[in-house]
């Protein structure tokens, strides 16, 4: 069972559009996986279109066209917005899979569109690989994160924010048990080390705006060059 969601702000954002892109893509990847998450934002979405088309009805006559215009634009928005998902990612053409070591996994509709654009798998430390995802920012890093069985992150911090999705597995931080649909959110409060005890591995999504800081170990040592293999 998904226990870790956007919160209702963010949700309710998102279905207005006011999130940022790459939120956007976090979110809508996450109600791929949650059905609470894209019922909710299903409901919202219906909720902002009637408040528009009640907005609407309340218009003078001498704007009415103009805003009627305004008023039609912006409905047509919020239906296109990804928690109404369906001509966005129906092409029956598209690659809905990646392949890692003789595993094949599934991607949420929404990351699929970013599989032509994802890079090689590279071995990092440990039973940790790594594929970067060009998502279309030049701000962030985003990559598909693979832990095999007894394979983590060394504990770290965060300089910026790090939005994580399980895709499928389960992991351990330390803190809180992580699987599959969770969404996870870090900011510079918060230090774990992720770390997969399973024999199924853990396959994440992660974005970051800012290199993770490592605070133990030899990893320590990695710090200067932590944008090389995570920005």
């Amino acid at each position: 069972m998904i226990k870790f969601h956007p919160d209702p702000e963010q949700l309710s954002e998102y279905v207005q559009g006011g999130l940022s892109p790459i939120d956007s893509i976090m979110i809508s990847a996450h109600c791929d996986m949650c059905e609470r998450c894209e019922k909710i934002a299903h409901q919202q979405t219906l909720i902002h279109a009637e408040r528009f088309e009640g907005d609407a009805s309340g218009l003078s006559v001498d704007n009415s066209a103009s805003s009627q215009r305004g008023f039609n634009d912006m409905l047509e928005s919020i239906l296109k917005l990804p928690a109404d998902k369906g001509a966005q990612h129906r092409s029956k053409g598209l690659t809905a899979s990646v392949d890692l070591d003789g595993r094949r996994f599934i991607l949420p509709k929404t990351l699929r569109k970013f599989i032509p654009s994802t890079g090689s798998w590279t071995s990092m430390v440990g039973r940790l690989w790594q594929a970067p995802v060009d998502i279309g920012s030049d701000s962030v890093a985003a990559n598909l994160i693979y832990l095999g069985q007894g394979g983590g992150i060394p504990e770290h911090s965060h300089r910026g924010i790090e939005t994580s999705l399980v895709l499928k597995g389960t992991y351990e931080d330390g803190i809180n048990h992580f699987q599959a649909g969770d969404y996870v959110y870090m900011d510079s409060n918060d230090t774990h080390a992720p770390i997969c005890n399973t024999p199924q591995g853990c396959l994440l999504f992660t974005v970051l705006d800012q290199p993770l800081h490592f605070t133990s170990g030899i990893a320590r040592l990695t710090n200067p060059f932590s944008h090389i293999f995570f920005r």
